[in-house]
């Protein structure tokens, strides 16, 4: 279930030393998290384990970043991204999001580890901006058509940065 919190525009911030780190199965069902996604999220472990992790996406993050996020973990690159996260409560956290497979010994992906660390906050403001205009465009394109049009907006920005890629845009930043 979708965590239905109505956002109260508060900023929870992480401490410069604290890390957010998360385990999932290959559906995306938390199977493991620390104290830090606990006290942060305001959920508890068993209000946590076996849920889709999206129980904390908030709805200012654009469709087509979380599709880019799977399409890469699934084929078992890594991938980063600046992510803004709902309380329980609706306050919000912005995180730097660093997502891996996890693999058995035969190296098939058995789920996903996430570490999310605390984000420089001069970031913010841009990364805010980009979201936006991504999720405007997946609005005005409709569902079916709405990743294809929160990438392109994505992938626009990636080259006016001059950037050859999104994983150098997002590390750049």
């Amino acid at each position: 279930m979708k965590n239905r919190a109505t956002p109260t525009g508060r900023e929870v911030r992480l401490q410069d030393d604290e890390f957010i780190v998360s385990r999932t199965d290959t559906r995306g069902r938390i199977t493991y998290t620390n104290r830090s996604f606990m006290q942060i999220s305001g959920y508890s472990e068993p209000e946590l384990l076996h849920k889709q992790h999206n129980i904390i996406r908030h709805p200012d993050m654009p469709r087509a970043l979380f599709h880019f996020l799977w399409e890469t973990i699934q084929q078992g690159q890594e991938c980063f991204a600046y992510v803004k996260n709902l309380c329980k409560n609706g306050d919000h956290y912005w995180v730097f999001a660093n997502v891996t497979a996890d693999r058995d010994e035969g190296g098939n992906i058995t789920g996903y580890f996430s570490v999310r660390r605390p984000v420089r906050h001069e970031v913010i403001p841009g990364f805010e901006e980009l979201y936006r205009r991504m999720c405007a465009a997946e609005r005005a394109a409709g569902a079916k058509e709405a990743i294809a049009a929160g990438t392109r907006v994505l992938q626009d920005e990636v080259r006016a940065k001059g950037f050859p890629d999104y994983a150098k845009f997002v590390l750049g930043a």
